[in-house]
Formats: structure tokens, C-alpha cells, sequence
């Protein structure tokens, strides 16, 4: 997969008031993972965007602190104006605002020893009775010891009694260094004395593979794991819980989890572990968990469980307001999933319509639609994809749904116009995800092309062929997906009812002629412009997906009324 990504060089500027200071700035310098950290040239633009220690508490509410690097808090402003993105930022969807505060302290190049000697003092003086810290670190521990860039890195293990003494050029101090299992321990033993409570988490997993093609576990995990044991601490293996889906998904949908490198998350892999450390703290055991857990939400995630009956499968529908709409004045607009019962016997099979108006692929996507879905999903499911009238629209507007054209897998960083950053790919590497998606959980998806619009050029109705068409035919040639041409064969069905063979020669007479088409076709098909379909038009559309999968001889056609 293609990766085109801007990287944005931030000028330092004075600390404001308020924000932590931080003396002798690093410069950037590639690590021994080969990783340039985009957060140190300009710690201290960084300082200004991480909120002071304690101040999003309110009133007696607890704070839940996160301690961690940049795959917890990525890039400068950690505003993902990099592509990239730390999971912490994501983190509190999963936490009643109104019961606590979460606050993401992690800073991009951090390791255990100088997120300890560095922030760590801040975070410590803000702690008060009842808060919460989790300690996530650990992926930028190696290194030299004393350097002058870095000065970073700490002994492996969990010996308590290790250390090592030399002089540190970074700070121009001597320095002593001890083992990732002591800087844990720290953490540890001064939340606690602070009246608060500690959690360790193991890092999150890179986008590497060991000799049996499976996600690698870091050694970190087993030292995080042995000193929450004998400290008492409760323990989320972070680690295991995403290097599991990992192992699950496609080769191309581990991939596009990360960006830029093999560490740092796009927005996608954020989330993803987001989701694993609250479930890793929801689904614990340990009663120490208890107060934290009662403070959470949304971690099962949205779906259509609920309309699922026994031993019936379910197809989902999927799309905009050609799929889904109003549906229920007769004289008003309809999408055609919603006459889906005209065609599918229902004593077989279960219809669900989980389309939206008004959105793209892109959208679709964001909004956590498709999750909704996803989440839904079993095996011998079917799920019917269908996107394209909102996806070509401008793509940084308030509506902030259009899509790069084509099916290349590109991206691109897009500064939007309400002063926030996305990774926008193309028309048809979402549509590649969400049948990617689909699989992986054993169901089948069909791609049906968009439906035509009440547009006659020529006197024919209008075909678009040369932009979705070829589209939606490269991605089928692509990944082999059932594909539906409902484009194609709604719009056949319209031209026998309405083109004509040739338009008159004077091109006045021509254009009232296209009018007239439109005006008939549109008082049967059609209501109120030119893309949505009236109830009969809907029908008809439905009628043409029917016909669609009886020439596929399609595995779904088999629930088609007779």
C-alpha cells in the first residue's frame, strides 16, 4: 500500500503559561528502530498542547492519567496533523465524563527512565486520593545511556538491584540508570502514596512478524506482567489483546494500522488498541478494577444483535439516502432497502438496513457506521456495500466526506476546515476495506454500483461508466467481490420506458425534448431532484439488485422470493 505522507516541520515556541517546562530540547535523530520521532523538534510546542497536570479535573471528580510515548500521544501537537496517532487520544469515549477526567500526559520519545525524571514530577504533584494512572512505555528504553541527543535508555529486566553511573551529556548531570522493572516500581509506590492507584499495561505491538508469521510480543510484557504481580497492581496486557486481532486480519489491513513506520498507529490502529485497553480493563477480574470499571462505557461497542433471530442469517444493507431515506410518507423520497421485503422471502432471512443519508465511504467509515456493522457480523452473513453520490464532494468542507477518486491505495494528510487533521484514501481503498472487513468475519459482502440519476443526456438516461463504473469494476477485478451492477440495470430498464432514439436537430427543441424525458421519468421514479427515488422508484431499484444476483447466481439469490 502506497503511503504518501506530509511531514510537518514545527518551529519551537516559548512555553505558555501554564505548561510545564522542559530545559536542553532534544533535536530529532532516527532511534535504533530506525523511527524519527516527529515530537522533539519542538518539545516545547508539544508542552503547550498536553493540558497541565490535574487541570481537566472538576471538582472532587478523579483524574485517570496516561503515562506513555508516542504510540499513546502522537506527533507535536498530537492533533494527527502527521497522519499518525496515539491511542490515549481516543481513550476517553470509553469513560462517563460526568463520574471522571482522563487526561493523556504521554509525550512522543519518552522512555520509562525520562518520562520519570522529566514529566513525571508534574504528574506526581497534581495526583490527589481516588485518581488513576496507567504506565504504558517501554518502546523507546533502548539506546545509549548517556548521550547527547536521547539519554535514554534503561537496563532490560526487572532487577531491582541493577544500575548503572556515568555522565549524562544530554543533561550534564551524572546519572544513574536502572532497570525497566525499577522505573515501574517507582511509578508505582509514588501513586500510591499519593492515595491513588496505579495499573500497568503492556506496549502496544509493532508491525512485525516472528518465524511463524504471527504478530511479535514484546519482552516488555513479561517484566510489566512479573512487577504487577509482586507489587500487587492490576495488569491489562495491552500487548497480546491487539497483537491477537493483529494475527486475525489480512496482511493489507495490518498494514494500513500503521503509518509512517512499523510503530507509530494511523487512526485506525489507535483506535484499535484504544478499544483493547478498555476492554483489558473491562473484562478483568481483578477487584481492584471495580470503581474504575463503574466509571466506563461503550466498551461492547453498537450493533444489530438485537435483530437477529436463531438460524436465520442477516443481510446488511449499506450506503446513503439512495439505500436508506425517509420511507415513510408514500409520496415522499425512498431508499430501495427499504422495499427489500418486496423481493427477499423474510421467513428466511433477516433484513436489516443500516444505510445513512447523506454519507460516503469515507463517512460511513468515521461516523462509526461501518463499525456498527462490523461488530454485527457472523458467519454466512452477506452485507451489500453501495456508495458514490456523496463521495466526490469536497473533501475539507463542513461536511468532510469526500474521497480521493480512483482505487489506488494512497492517502493523503488533509487539513480540514474546521482546524482538524485526516487521512482521506481513495474511493476505492475504502470500499477494499469494508469487503475486507467482511470476510474476516466469515460473511459474504456484495458490491452493488449506485443507483442512476434522473439525468437524460441525449436523450438516454445517464451513465457513469467512465468515473464509479470503472471504479467499482477495478476493485472487483481486485479482490473478486460479487458485484451487483444495479447502475446498469436500472438505467436499461429506464431507457425502455423513456430515451428515444435521437433528439431533433435544432438544439432548443433538443433541450425541451431532455425535459420533457425528465419531467416523465421524474413523476414516476424519482421525487424532488434528481437523485432520490419516489416508492415506485425504489421498488424498482430493488427489483434490479433481485435480478443482479439471479444472473450471479449469487449464494444470496437463494432468499429471493420465487
Amino acid at each position: 500500500m502506497k503511503r504518501l505522507l506530509t511531514t510537518l516541520l514545527l518551529v519551537a515556541t516559548t512555553v505558555a503559561a501554564g505548561a510545564q517546562g522542559f530545559d536542553n530540547l532534544p533535536d530529532p535523530i532516527e532511534d535504533v528502530n530506525r523511527v524519527v520521532d516527529n515530537t522533539p523538534d519542538s518539545i516545547a510546542k508539544a508542552l503547550t498542547s498536553r493540558p497541565k497536570p490535574g487541570s481537566t479535573r472538576r471538582g472532587t471528580q478523579p483524574v485517570l492519567f496516561l503515562v506513555g510515548n508516542s504510540t499513546m500521544r502522537n506527533g507535536t501537537l498530537g492533533n494527527g496533523n502527521n497522519g499518525q496517532w496515539g491511542w490515549g487520544y481516543f481513550f476517553p469515549k470509553y469513560f462517563k465524563s460526568d463520574d471522571i477526567a482522563v487526561e493523556n500526559q504521554a509525550l512522543g520519545g519518552m522512555s520509562t527512565r525520562t518520562f520519570y525524571t522529566d514529566l513525571w514530577p508534574a504528574v506526581r504533584e497534581a495526583l490527589k486520593p481516588g485518581d488513576w494512572v496507567i504506565v504504558s512505555i517501554g518502546h523507546n528504553d533502548n539506546g545509549e545511556f548517556f548521550d547527547k541527543k536521547r539519554a535514554r535508555a534503561v537496563i532490560p529486566g526487572v532487577d531491582p538491584d541493577t544500575c548503572y553511573v556515568g555522565f549524562n551529556e544530554r543533561t550534564q548531570k551524572q546519572d544513574t540508570v536502572y532497570s525497566y522493572g525499577h522505573y515501574l516500581r517507582l511509578y508505582i509506590k509514588e501513586v500510591r502514596e499519593k492515595g491513588a492507584y496505579p495499573v500497568l499495561m503492556s506496549l502496544t505491538p509493532r508491525d512485525a512478524f516472528d518465524d511463524k508469521g504471527m504478530t511479535v510480543r514484546k519482552p516488555q510484557t513479561q517484566w510489566a506482567a512479573y512487577v504487577a504481580a509482586t507489587e500487587g497492581v492490576p495488569f491489562v496486557d495491552l500487548n497480546e489483546r491487539s497483537g491477537q486481532k493483529l494475527d486475525v486480519y489480512s496482511r493489507w489491513k495490518q498494514q494500513y494500522h500503521f503509518l509512517g513506520d512499523k510503530i507509530h498507529t494511523s487512526k485506525f490502529g489507535a483506535e484499535m488498541n484504544a478499544r483493547s485497553a478498555a476492554e483489558g480493563l473491562w473484562e478483568s477480574r481483578n477487584p481492584l478494577l471495580k470503581p474504575l470499571q463503574a466509571m466506563m462505557r461503550n466498551v461492547e461497542g453498537e450493533n444489530y444483535n438485537n435483530k437477529r433471530q436463531e438460524n436465520k442469517p442477516v443481510v446488511f444493507f449499506t450506503g446513503d439516502s439512495t439505500v436508506k431515506n425517509a420511507d415513510k410518507d408514500d409520496n415522499g423520497m425512498w431508499g430501495w432497502a427499504s422495499q427489500a421485503s418486496t423481493v427477499f422471502d423474510e421467513s428466511k432471512i433477516t433484513l436489516v438496513n443500516a444505510a445513512r443519508a447523506g454519507r460516503s465511504t469515507r463517512t460511513f467509515i468515521k461516523e462509526g457506521l461501518w463499525d456498527k456493522v462490523y461488530n454485527s457480523l457472523r458467519p454466512g452473513d452477506y452485507v451489500t456495500i453501495q456508495f458514490g453520490h456523496n463521495d466526490i464532494c469536497p473533501i475539507t468542507d463542513a461536511k468532510a466526506r469526500g474521497v480521493i477518486p480512483g482505487t489506488a491505495d494512497t492517502l493523503h494528510v488533509y487539513h480540514l476546515d474546521n482546524d482538524t487533521y485526516e487521512v482521506v484514501y481513495s474511493f476505492g481503498w475504502y470500499l477494499k476495506k469494508m469487503i475486507d472487513d467482511v470476510r474476516e468475519k466469515g460473511a459474504t459482502p456484495i458490491l452493488v454500483s449506485l443507483t442512476p440519476r434522473n439525468e437524460w443526456p441525449d436523450g438516454k438516461i445517464e451513465r457513469r461508466d467512465g468515473s464509479y463504473g470503472k471504479w467499482y469494476r477495478e476493485v472487483v477485478e481486485e479482490t473478486g467481490v460479487e458485484f451487483v451492477d444495479m447502475h446498469n440495470i436500472s438505467a436499461d430498464f429506464l431507457d425502455k420506458k423513456f430515451a428515444v432514439g435521437s433528439l431533433p436537430a435544432d438544439k432548443e427543441k433538443a433541450k425541451a425534448k431532455i425535459s420533457a424525458i425528465k419531467e416523465k421519468a421524474g413523476e414516476k421514479y424519482f421525487k424532488k431532484d434528481h437523485t432520490h427515488t419516489s416508492k415506485l422508484g425504489a421498488q424498482m431499484n430493488a427489483q434490479s439488485f433481485a435480478k443482479g444476483l439471479r444472473q450471479n447466481n449469487s449464494e444470496l439469490a437463494k432468499y429471493l422470493k420465487r
